[in-house]
């Protein structure tokens, strides 16, 4: 175990950009496989409500298609996410090594910014790793 040792404002500065760069670094990668599976979840529940809607004749065939093609889009998404999650692919399998040593490698990550900045700097990290994200999403020009 590494003993806290009191860091003057140079060090601390430094070590607190390098925790955020592995936090993000690291939470970056979890989060491309873990969040196939939120959205799939959410796409899931939105396929539900499409096959709901009463379609006019006129455009029946292309909406039934279009609604086929975003069927097979959550599917690939889960099966990715699956392999990438999973040793065989499927739900009850081990984890698949990388999948493993990214979550405890997050763990780690954390406990070094609890040890070395406290419990209250986790937290602000944290949410500035959500806002950066977010603001990723709304600057996008992409889609």
């Amino acid at each position: 175990m590494v003993l806290k040792k009191k860091l003057k404002a140079p060090e601390k500065a430094l070590v607190r950009r390098y925790l955020i760069w592995c936090y993000k670094t690291t939470k970056e990668s979890l989060d491309r496989i873990d969040r196939k599976f939120t959205q799939a979840a959410v796409d899931r529940y939105v396929l539900v409500r499409l096959q709901g809607v009463k379609s006019p004749t006129a455009l029946r065939e292309d909406y039934d298609k279009l609604v086929e093609d975003f069927r097979g889009y959550i599917a690939n998404k889960e099966k990715e996410g699956f392999q990438q999650k999973f040793m065989d692919g499927k739900k009850n399998a081990h984890f698949n090594p990388k999948y493993f040593y990214l979550h405890n490698r997050l763990s780690a990550i954390e406990a070094a910014i609890r040890h070395f900045l406290g419990s209250r700097e986790l937290v602000r990290i944290d949410l500035l790793y959500e806002q950066e994200m977010t603001r990723r999403i709304l600057e996008s020009r992409e889609h």
